[in-house]
């Protein structure tokens, strides 16, 4: 994926409408969309090949990810995504009805997040206090503080028990990160929402459901997904609707300056070569990490408030399994509350989400370890990893003691997931200042409007439709 040699002619450099810089999912999105409405584009990315985060591999039966494992179809944009991306072979696999099904860990076994009134009565992962006072939710007052971490608003509404063994792990098992130091409002806005517009969450989520949707609503389906053979099928797809001419791979360096209204990128290529493009528009979707050398005109302040932005570290295992020894988890993982002092923050059964991920008989695993906690974990060698992996498959998975994996694969991620805490408020207004001041510069990725790949799609078909 070379420079167009249209593009590095001075004289026609001005006919593009936008660069768009990283191409992972956000960024290769916004480029798709802009060429759908007839938008000259390029892309420009430092790594040698497309994609991001996401990264699907191949290995003999197996197919597994170093990064994003699934989505949640959480808006119709994703929908629409794919149904534009049919005519390059990209199809939406949403999970086996069996994945709806999640795994609490308590004690010495997982269990099943109850799913029914019955079932929420009989689980031991509350306690009969909080069983009862939940009862009392719709009628507590509203919360008044609009910082409010997440632990301390579902203590107050629901009590503890709900958030060592509900909301805990389902925080790690999102952001790998901390209920105590993430913002409702930034990380959980939907949460959030529920008690500031209803009062409640019981009476907001049952207004909720009563809402008549329209036709294009009803695409969110909410069900868990990934692409037929693997999320970089997505990708890859984005590339060829982006065309591969349009996206420039291997750009080092990269450094954005405004002039005389419009706006020029240069980068160095492999061979220390600079090269400069000069459009109308320049659209951000890097790490927050990476925007104060490629921004050198922002304002210190403007930029500290961005690089504030902590992130989350992960370890991601792939395991495979030829012969499952007739064991059947038959789930979408079980996530591992931080009370329970284990060392993972969940296992996903991928194969037991999708098809064809591993062979007939077998299984795969995905197991992450590390998070905002433990961040520690990062400095454990490849041989202690390993050991905690295959340890996990007996003591929590229920496989023979004497199991071998025929496939592990250690992904190590330092920054992995940002944290939408307290410093998130003065990041988003950071990020409308420079946007004001500087026209045409749009600063996008998930250093705002969520983490999530719905999120991810959704604002970069936000961003690709708000170009005049």
């Amino acid at each position: 994926m070379n420079l167009p040699k249209v593009y590095m002619q001075n004289e026609i450099q001005t006919k593009l409408d936008a660069i768009v810089i990283g191409a992972g999912l956000t960024g290769l999105t916004t480029a798709h969309t802009l060429k759908k409405r007839g938008k000259r584009v390029v892309v420009i990315e430092k790594e040698q090949r497309v994609g991001g985060q996401i990264h699907t591999y191949q290995q003999g039966d197996y197919t597994f990810e170093s990064g994003p494992n699934t989505g949640v179809v959480s808006y119709p944009e994703v929908a629409e995504l794919f149904h534009d991306l049919a005519q390059w072979g990209c199809s939406l696999e949403e999970a086996h009805e069996e994945a709806r099904q999640r795994w609490i860990w308590k004690g010495t076994k997982f269990h099943a997040i109850p799913s029914s009134l019955i079932g929420a009565v009989r689980t031991p992962l509350f306690t009969w206090r909080d069983k009862f006072g939940i009862l009392g939710e719709p009628f507590r007052r509203k919360g008044t503080n609009p910082d409010e971490d997440v632990a301390s608003m579902v203590v107050r509404r629901l009590g503890k028990s709900y958030l060592d063994y509900a909301v805990d792990p389902f925080v790690s098992g999102v952001y790998a990160g901390n209920p105590h130091t993430l913002i409702t409002r930034f990380a959980l806005p939907k949460l959030y929402n529920l008690e500031q517009n209803y009062g409640s969450f019981i009476r907001g989520g049952i207004a909720k459901s009563k809402e008549k949707k329209s036709e294009r609503e009803r695409l969110a389906t909410k069900n868990v997904f990934s692409a037929v053979g693997g999320l970089s099928r997505l990708t890859e797809a984005l590339a060829q609707s982006v065309g591969e001419s349009n996206i420039i791979l291997g750009a080092k360096e990269v450094v954005v300056t405004p002039m005389n209204g419009q706006w020029q990128v240069s980068y160095k290529t492999a061979t220390g070569e600079t090269i400069s493009l000069c459009s109308q528009h320049v659209i951000t979707t890097v790490g927050a990490y990476a925007l104060k050398t490629m921004l050198p005109f922002v304002e210190e302040a403007d930029m500290a408030a961005i690089s504030a932005l902590r992130y989350a570290p992960i370890i991601q295992v792939s395991v495979g399994l030829s012969d499952a020894h007739g064991v059947e988890n038959k789930a979408f993982g079980g996530l591992i509350p931080t009370c329970e002092k284990q060392p993972f923050l969940g296992i996903l059964f991928p194969s037991a989400c999708f098809s064809q991920r591993c062979p007939t008989a077998g299984a795969l695993y995905s197991f992450f370890i590390g998070g905002t906690n433990h961040t520690e974990m990062l400095d454990k060698t490849d041989a202690e990893l390993q050991q905690m992996v295959c340890k996990g498959l007996t003591t929590m998975l229920g496989l023979p003691t004497n199991v071998q994996p025929d496939m592990i694969r250690i992904f190590r991620h330092e920054r992995a997931i940002p944290q939408y805490e307290l410093s998130s408020g003065a990041r988003f207004e950071a990020v409308n200042r420079i946007e004001q001041a500087y026209k045409g510069l749009i600063i996008g990725g998930n250093l705002r409007d969520g983490i999530g790949m719905a999120d991810r799609i959704r604002q970069a078909v936000r961003m690709g439709s708000q170009l005049a």
